[in-house]
């Protein structure tokens, strides 16, 4: 019921946020004569900040276009490698010859589900393209999949996954962010376990809950202080009749959103002010730099219910995989099987959604990969979101990435 109000609220604001962007370029286009009234910068501030909380955020484009190899511009294109029901594995295919594209190193980038569309990563993204053949996993709405695609758990990310890794071939680098770390790890281990060929030759994870029992957050406290039934109860809700994905369990992305929100709400309420006060001072870099900041942040997706609660359970209640008890298939996750794999795990000092030493625990965990072929780094003074984006991902952390996918 609450998702069939929230599409009723969604709809009665629709014409309040068509009026105020009308308004918004009613007193700011230079074509305009009011723009040129008195108090027409106000007007015009005020009309676009309640358009932009009012508006519907649909999922941002990559806009990676071109990238530089070698001092070049080149050209990108996004094709799709692989299509599954619950997500797109797409390949940033750059406009360089054959011999160029297999001298650099091939990299999955899992991108979390987590809420934010996978172009979330686009600065990750536009970082490595000049010396790497990307591949990112672009996980679709669950409201956009039909009923009859069936459900998606843990343990089919888990076997997507392995799907991908299959499809690229051995020779393959993963690179994990944030939430996939967990079955990501596990897709690694049973393959290691199954003797599997296709075996990525490294793995990188940043920032993820490979053992949230390591300085716990706010989002560990939440799962370990409500019970299982909490969650689903207040959590999960079932897509409207006007989706292709009618009558599927899902947590809303509106609901994710909120959740975003609370955790800083001072932050964002300034973040909203001091757009409004750019928008005043003519600042049209810091205006656009908060739009394109909200525009994705903003656009969020429905998470499978099944995935969402399935996570919650073997990830950050029962612990299942720093405590060797995780399942899949009737066969046990075993990290101590992979032994040809390198691994490195990237941390931020400051992150406050996986603690510090929750994705280093992989380093202990994987207890037959050589010492020399294991590496860690704590990013100083770096937020969750810095690890991934911004100077120092693009400064530091980008630059420690390549240099140990080249050495693996």
């Amino acid at each position: 019921m609450l998702y069939q109000l929230h599409e009723m609220q969604r709809a009665v604001m629709s014409p309040l946020a068509h009026f105020t962007e009308l308004g918004s370029k009613l007193f700011s286009h230079p074509a305009s004569p009011f723009a040129y009234t008195p108090m027409a910068r106000q007007m015009a501030a005020g009309y676009e900040l309640i358009h932009r909380i009012g508006k519907k955020y649909e999922k941002p484009t990559w806009g990676l276009t071109t990238t530089e190899v070698n001092g070049k511009q080149v050209g990108v294109t996004i094709e799709t490698e692989l299509s599954l029901p619950f997500c797109n594995l797409i390949h940033f295919k750059r406009d360089i010859s054959e011999k160029q594209r297999k001298a650099d190193p091939k990299l999955l980038v899992l991108a979390p589900m987590s809420g934010h569309h996978a172009t979330l990563l686009r600065d990750t993204v536009r970082a490595l393209l000049p010396n790497h053949e990307v591949y990112v996993s672009d996980w679709i709405d669950a409201r956009m999949v039909p009923l009859a695609d069936g459900k998606f758990g843990l343990n089919d990310y888990v076997r997507y996954i392995q799907q991908f890794l299959e499809d690229l071939g051995p020779d393959v680098h993963l690179m994990s962010v944030c939430q996939p770390t967990v079955p990501a790890l596990a897709a690694v281990s049973l393959m290691a376990s199954n003797n599997n060929p296709c075996l990525p030759r490294s793995m990188v994870m940043m920032g993820g809950p490979i053992d949230p029992r390591c300085s716990p957050t706010q989002v560990n406290r939440l799962a370990t202080t409500k019970p299982f039934e909490w969650f689903e109860e207040k959590l999960i809700h079932t897509v409207p009749a006007q989706y292709p994905g009618a009558g599927r369990r899902v947590y809303p992305g509106f609901l994710q959103h909120a959740g975003f929100l609370s955790m800083n709400p001072d932050r964002h309420l300034k973040a909203h002010y001091d757009f409004y006060l750019d928008l005043l001072r003519g600042d049209e870099d810091d205006a656009q730099a908060h739009r394109r900041f909200y525009n994705e942040y903003n656009a969020v997706l429905d998470m499978s219910a099944d995935f969402y609660l399935e996570t919650i359970r073997t990830v950050f209640q029962d612990f299942d995989l720093p405590n060797g008890t995780w399942v899949i298939d009737g066969q046990l996750v075993k990290p101590s099987d992979i032994k040809s794999v390198a691994l490195f795990t990237i941390e931020g000092e400051l992150d406050d959604i996986s603690g510090e030493g929750q994705t280093r625990a992989a380093q202990d965990l994987c207890s037959s990969i050589p010492a020399k072929r294991k590496q860690h780094y704590t990013a100083p003074e770096c937020g969750h979101y810095g690890i991934f984006s911004g100077r120092r991902w693009r400064t530091t952390i980008c630059p420690k990435i390549a240099e140990f996918v080249r050495s693996a």
